[in-house]
Parts: structure tokens; sequence; C-alpha cells
């Protein structure tokens, strides 16, 4: 009976084989290798004989078990316990030519990135990446492991996905499932870079020189005022930027400009209260060669022209003279510029970004302002908040101002004390961010070699003598922002407290004694 058990076992090797895409073995019941075929049917001589631990723990346990193949990795195995022998089946010859195409691939890499002008990569099952080489042929072993959003989303509905590349902003990739278990991507990043510095090469000479993250402001509404921003840069539409003196209007136009898709093109700035009417005109439009005296030979031109491409950032619009800007609203209305004396028109892609300390809408009433051209700016109108408004912000704004005049004045103080910042937080600032930075500066002027700021430095700005204790609300308002500090450090370390406390420049016991007091959830 066992015999032709054995028999019909083995003639059944063969369809089993070739369903299961691997080997298929009949042993005995000490797992020793009866016959081995591979899916084409043919006996593989080699294993005859050779035991199969997993076999043999069927045979053992009497129940069918499966687990990780001895020939190939990767691959899989199942054992089925019969009478005396048990039958075994895997997909090692369709995991060996997975093996033998990752392999392949991983060897093409370099020439399909110097092909594509960036990297070229190898991702498993979940995106991450298990290869990943440059144009030259280099190993990147620091993204090894990174798992790109892009490359999971092709494994997961095995298709190509095409998209931002996880690595540089602005690039491109590709990601192809090539099999279940893996695929492979490649980008463009290598060119991006090599534009990118072709393009900071441009800007060097530009004036756009800050960005969202110079921005300094964790209140909730200082928050709302960015994303804003944030989505005007995203448009292409003209922006309207109120403020009072020294909010950062300037700061935010800069910003708009390097956000947006004009960022590699010129920003130029001309401010309308600083030249009379004849002057801002000829700057504005620009003047042909001998167009009134004095003008220059060869002839100028206008910030308009400079900007074409680009964005032009009219500072205190509202002090236009109001002929200009029907002048003005000629060119934004029919996208093209005549220069003074000139006949030929210059057609323009310009972005406009103006900035006010003055409600235009009243000014609009009382006849200062044009409506139609007031309607042309106002697309997207961004209100910058006073310092009054986000006290809470204070603290950061003050601290980061500190940092820059130690690189300007060549000193090394560490802070402001806790007495001193009150100080600041409780002044009402008729002059904003801009008068802060002027109250720092001179507190440098007198610090002598002192490394914290205190109330003594400031006695210039507040009068000491009338100074009473501060308001429980302003204790209020510190320990807030000192709470939001802690729970930052702790989210970026991931709970570990002796990282954060080095990130926020205390020991570890203050770390704890703060959390206990501010009741910070660990």
């Amino acid at each position: 009976m066992n015999i032709n058990l054995q028999e019909v076992l083995m003639d059944s090797l063969e369809i089993l084989a070739r369903v299961t895409g691997g080997y298929a073995t009949l042993t005995d019941k000490d797992g020793v290798r009866l016959k081995t075929v591979d899916s084409y049917g043919n006996e593989i001589e080699s294993l005859k004989g050779i035991v199969f631990g997993l076999a043999r723990k069927a045979a053992k346990t009497g129940k069918a078990i499966g687990g990780t193949s001895q020939l190939e990795e990767g691959a899989e195995s199942w054992c089925l316990p019969i009478g005396e022998f048990v039958l075994a089946c895997s997909n090692v010859e369709r995991v060996k030519r997975n093996n033998d195409l990752r392999l392949s691939l991983i060897e093409s890499l370099p020439f399909i990135a110097k092909v594509a002008g960036g990297e070229a990569v190898i991702f498993d099952s979940q995106g991450k990446r298990i290869a990943t080489v440059d144009s030259q042929g280099n190993i990147d072993h620091q993204n090894l492991g990174l798992v790109s959003k892009g490359a999971r989303e092709s494994m997961i509905k095995q298709k190509p996905v095409i998209g931002e590349s996880s690595s540089v902003k602005g690039a491109m990739a590709v990601r192809i499932p090539i099999t279940q278990e893996f695929g492979f991507g490649f980008n463009n990043v290598e060119m991006i870079r090599r534009n990118s510095k072709l393009v900071d090469e441009v800007r060097k000479h530009q004036t756009a020189k800050y960005n969202f993250s110079d921005i300094i402001g964790e209140s909730s509404l200082m928050k709302r005022v960015k994303e804003t921003a944030i989505l005007a840069a995203k448009s292409d539409s003209n922006v309207l930027i109120y403020g009072e003196t020294g909010t950062g209007k300037e700061l935010f136009a800069h910003s708009i400009h390097n956000a947006s898709k004009r960022y590699s093109k010129p920003f130029i700035a001309i401010n309308c209260a600083a030249l009379p009417p004849t002057l801002i005109e000829s700057e504005l439009f620009g003047y042909e060669g001998g167009a009134f005296t004095g003008a220059k030979k060869d002839g100028h031109p206008g910030v308009f022209e400079q900007a074409n491409g680009g964005t032009l950032f009219l500072d205190e619009i509202s002090e236009m003279d109001i002929g200009l800007q029907a002048k003005l609203l000629r060119v934004l209305q029919e996208r093209e510029v005549t220069r003074l004396g000139g006949r030929k028109t210059i057609s323009l892609d310009v972005r406009i970004i103006s900035s006010t300390n003055k409600q235009l809408d009243k000014l609009v009433k009382d006849g200062k302002f044009r409506q139609d051209l007031f309607f042309r700016l106002n697309v997207f109108d961004i209100k910058l908040l006073p310092l009054r408004h986000i006290r809470e912000d204070i603290p950061l704004i003050a601290n980061k101002i500190v940092k820059e005049m130690n690189m300007v004045f060549g000193k090394r103080v560490e802070k402001i004390d806790d007495e001193a910042m009150m100080l600041l937080v409780q002044y009402n600032w008729p002059g904003n961010v801009r008068e802060l930075v002027n109250c720092i500066e001179k507190a440098f002027n007198i610090l002598g070699n002192d490394t914290c700021i205190t109330k003594e430095h400031l006695g210039f700005k507040f009068n000491m003598n009338n100074i009473e204790n501060t308001s429980q609300r302003l204790a209020d308002m510190l320990a807030n922002y000192e709470k939001k500090l802690i729970e930052k450090a702790l989210q970026e370390t991931n709970g570990v407290k002796a990282h954060a406390a080095k990130i926020l420049g205390i020991s570890t016991t203050t770390l704890w004694r703060k959390i206990k007091e501010l009741d910070i959830q660990d």
C-alpha cells in the first residue's frame, strides 16, 4: 500500500510544481527527500537524500505546516504529512526569478539614474528604499530605508505613479511596481539641483531675500496670517498687504514671492513715498533717451520691465499721486507698458504686491485713491497684526533679535531674563517689531560684558520707578509660551527627556520639574 501511495504522490509532483511555480518534494517521515522536481517536471538529483527540516517537523506533528524555504531567500514552503510520507511544495523558482530580476535592476540603477538625471531606486512592498544610487553609481546610504508615499501607493495599486520626489523639492519621480514584492523608480533630482544653483546665481542679483521661515510667530492669530500669505503665494493674483509701520509688510512681500512659481524670476521693489511723482513715473515706466532733460542717452528700463516675468512690490502704494494712479491702472489693465518718450509697447507678465499702512477703502471714499485701481490691487488682501495683538509671540521674536544682535555686536548674550521679558510683553509697541529691534539694539549698546539682558538694561524704555508687579495674566502668558516650547521639544525628540532638555538648554531635572509644574502630558 505504501509503495502504491509513494508512486501516486511522486506522479503528482510535476503537476504540483507547475501550479505553485516552484519545487515539489516528497520526503519520508524523517524528512529525507525521496524526489524533488521543478516546475518543468525535471528531477533535481542534487537534492535527493537531503533532509528537509520542515517536512520532518510536519511528520512528527502530523499536521500541515508552512515556513521559509531552505533553498532561496524569501521563498516559502508548505508541508503536508500523508501516511509515512510528507508532500511539500515551495515557490522557490518564482522567488528566485524575482530575486534575479531585482539584482539585475540594482546593477542597472546607475545607468537609469544617469539617463534620468537623478537617482534610481529599488523599493519593497511598503515603499521603503532597499537600494538607491546616483548617476555616478554612488550608493546613497543616508536615504536607504526611506519610505516614499508615492512608492507605497504604487505598490498598493500595482500601477505606475508619477509625482513629486521625496528627496528634493521641485523634482519629479516615477515609481513602477515590478512584482508584488518590489518596484523601482527614478527621479531628476540632480538636474533640479543644477538648475537651483543657476537660480541661486541669478537670485544673487535680486532683492527677495526673506522666506516664510524668517517670519516668527506661533500664536493662532499669526499662524492664520501666515496661512493666508502662503495661499496668496500659490495664487498668481495681485496682493495688497495692510499693516502698521514695523509689522513686516516687506518681509511678507519677499516671502510670498519666494514661495510662488515666480521665485526664480526678478523681484523689484519701489517705495512710492520715497520719490516725487515726476521721478516715480520714469522709474515705473522707464524712458527713452532724450525723453526729458537729464535723461540717460540710451534710455532706461522702468521697474515694470525689470520685473517682467516676476514680481513688482509697490511699497506705500497709498502715497502714489492720484494722476499717476490712472497710468498705473492702464498698465495693469493692458498688461503692457510704453516708456516715456517712446512708442513701442512692451508686453508684461508681472505680479503686483502692494503694501500700505493706511485704509485704502477710506482713501477711496475721500477721493484720494482710485476705486478701480483699489479693486485691481486688492484681489488678495492680507492684514498684518500689530505686536500688541500677538503678545505671546514677543518672547520668540525678542530671542531671535538677540541672536541676530550677537552676530552684529560680536557678543554672547544668552537670554533676556524673565522680569525684562515681562516688561517687553506688557508694552504696547506703537512701532511694532521695528521698535522692538531698536529697543534691544540699544540694550546691546549698554550691556558691557553682561550675558543676560535685565530690566536695568531697558531703563531708557521703561520708567523703573513706576513698575508694579507684573499681572497674573502676563505670568500666565509666559507660562503658556514656556509650555509650548517644552511640548514642541518633546515632540521633536519623541519624548526622550535628555534630548529635549539639551534642545531647550536646561538640565533634565529642570525639565521634569517644568513638566510637572506646567501640567504637560507625558
